[in-house]
C-alpha cells in the first residue's frame, strides 16, 4: 500500500493538470458579451503609433492588456508629443516631396496662363518615359480624347466638343498648360490630381505632346 501511494499521487496530479488545462482552454471561447481570452493579444492589437487613430483613454482595452506600462491595450497616443499627437508637424520652411522627388504643385487653378509660361517638366523625357505615358493615357484619357488624340473617344462621341490635340490652339499648348489642365481640370474636363500621381501626369504630358505633332 505504501509503495503505491506515490503512483496514486502522480495520477491525481495528472488528473488535476488535465482538468486545469481543460478549464484554461474553455476560458478561451467567446460567447455573448464575453470576449474570452486571447493568446498573445499584442499580436492582434497593435500598440504601435498609428497616425489615423488616436485613443487617449489609458484604460481602453485594459481587460486584455499585458503591456509593461500597465495601460490599456488600445491606448496608442504618443505621450511625448504635444496633445499626445501621433503625427508630428513638419519642420518649418520644409515641403513634402513625392516618391519621385517632385515638389508639390502650387500653381492655383485660375493661373492657367502662368502655368503655361513657367511650369516645366522636371523629368528627363526619354523613349521609356513617353511609352509609360502612352499606357497611362490609355487608362485615363483615351475614353474622351481618342486613341490618337483626335477627340473621338467613346465618351467624346457622346459629349461632342472634345478638341483634337493636333489642330488649332490646342496643338500649341505648352507642357505647363497640359499639366495644369490634367491637375486642376479645365472647362468640361475634371481635375485628375487625386487619381494620377504627379510623375505619371508628366508622363501623360510627354505623350500628349507627341500626339500634338501628328
Amino acid at each position: 500500500m505504501l509503495k503505491s501511494s506515490p503512483m496514486r499521487f502522480k495520477n491525481i496530479v495528472s488528473v488535476l493538470g488535465i482538468g486545469a488545462l481543460g478549464l484554461y482552454i474553455s476560458a478561451c471561447s467567446a460567447s455573448g458579451e464575453n470576449p474570452g481570452r486571447e493568446f498573445a493579444p499584442q499580436m492582434y492589437h497593435s500598440v504601435a503609433y498609428e497616425p489615423l487613430t488616436q485613443i487617449k483613454d489609458e484604460s481602453q482595452g485594459k481587460w486584455l492588456s499585458n503591456r509593461e506600462d500597465g495601460k490599456g491595450e488600445f491606448f496608442n497616443s504618443n505621450v511625448n508629443n504635444p496633445s499626445q499627437m501621433n503625427m508630428r508637424v513638419p519642420p518649418a520652411n520644409t515641403v513634402r516631396r513625392s516618391q519621385d522627388a517632385d515638389l508639390p504643385y502650387r500653381v492655383a487653378p485660375a493661373d492657367y496662363d502662368l502655368a503655361g509660361e513657367t511650369v516645366k517638366n522636371p523629368h528627363e523625357v526619354t523613349a521609356d518615359f513617353i511609352a509609360e505615358g502612352k499606357i497611362l493615357y490609355g487608362k485615363f484619357c483615351q475614353q474622351c480624347h481618342g486613341e490618337t488624340g483626335l477627340g473621338d473617344g467613346k465618351v467624346g462621341e457622346v459629349f461632342l466638343g472634345v478638341p483634337a490635340y493636333n489642330v488649332g490652339r490646342v496643338a500649341d499648348l505648352t507642357e505647363g498648360h497640359i499639366f495644369h489642365t490634367i491637375t486642376h481640370g479645365r472647362g468640361r474636363m475634371g481635375a485628375h490630381a487625386s487619381q494620377i500621381q504627379m510623375a505619371d501626369r508628366w508622363k501623360i504630358v510627354a505623350y500628349v505632346q507627341e500626339l500634338q505633332k501628328k
